[in-house]
């Protein structure tokens, strides 16, 4: 039995901690998506031909929406752990009666509802820099919650895994950024020469940033399908690694 007033005390916590920190957490990340679309959505995207019918400032929307989440996410929820063990007060939740379930829900369901935040003042900016619609909206949402979830979850192994603050950032600088920049957040992978189009598929960033394209416009790179599949293995697997991780107190009880 899942217990609600543990998952609501670690869920206000987690929500209040990113509502503290608002200019960071939403400021910063709608400045950097102006920027975005004025160099490329101004000064370079009225050079560039419409993709798949799609004005291309339109086009890079879901890849800036997704470059945001990722990084957004995995840096709040990896924080959101690594600052109880610094400090210590890890072994409060430890001791306390709570379960994984509770602990996972209260956490991922608080880098859902900031994710959706975001979502929301990223899309309302780009409107005043591009006219577009969302072909599938409910899908969209559900996407970007499934997103959310799975690299809330990521980050929460990054916060256990690090044992300081460079380890912290590390993993979001040098591997998701540019994985998601290599992922066609501004182009798309059908522009890629051979063999270069076929080498970007081992990259597991574009199909989230198809999937994503997709509820938007109806059209992707991969199959919407393989997209929703990713993101569920991943986020499957994420589980089972911080199921792991509280079953063996791996860097919790150390």
């Amino acid at each position: 039995m899942i217990g609600w007033r543990s998952t609501w005390s670690i869920y206000t916590r987690e929500l209040t901690r990113f509502l503290r920190t608002a200019f960071q957490s939403v400021l910063a990340p709608v400045l950097t998506t102006s920027l975005y679309f004025i160099v490329f959505g101004a000064a370079i995207g009225g050079r560039m031909p419409d993709l798949g019918g799609v004005d291309y400032g339109a086009f890079i929307i879901p890849g800036l929406l997704m470059l945001t989440l990722l990084g957004e996410t995995t840096s709040n929820s990896s924080f959101g752990i690594y600052m109880p063990r610094f400090t210590g007060t890890i072994y409060e939740l430890l001791s306390a009666p709570v379960g994984v379930a509770e602990t996972l829900i209260g956490f991922v369901g608080a880098a859902m509802t900031k994710s959706l935040i975001l979502a929301a003042i990223i899309l309302v900016t780009a409107r005043l820099f591009v006219d577009y619609s969302i072909a599938h909206p409910i899908l969209a949402v559900i996407y970007i919650m499934l997103v959310a979830a799975a690299f809330s979850l990521f980050g929460f192994i990054l916060g256990i895994w690090a044992d300081n603050f460079e380890k912290l950032g590390i993993i979001p600088l040098l591997f998701l950024t540019p994985l998601t920049f290599l992922g066609g957040t501004f182009y798309s992978i059908d522009m890629l020469p051979a063999p270069w189009d076929t080498i970007a598929l081992a990259n597991p960033i574009v199909y989230l940033v198809s999937g994503l394209r997709w509820t938007f416009y109806g059209s992707s790179d991969v199959n919407i399908w393989i997209s929703f599949g990713i993101t569920f293995a991943f986020l499957a697997a994420c589980v089972g690694v911080i199921a792991f991780i509280f079953r063996t107190g791996w860097r919790l009880r150390a």
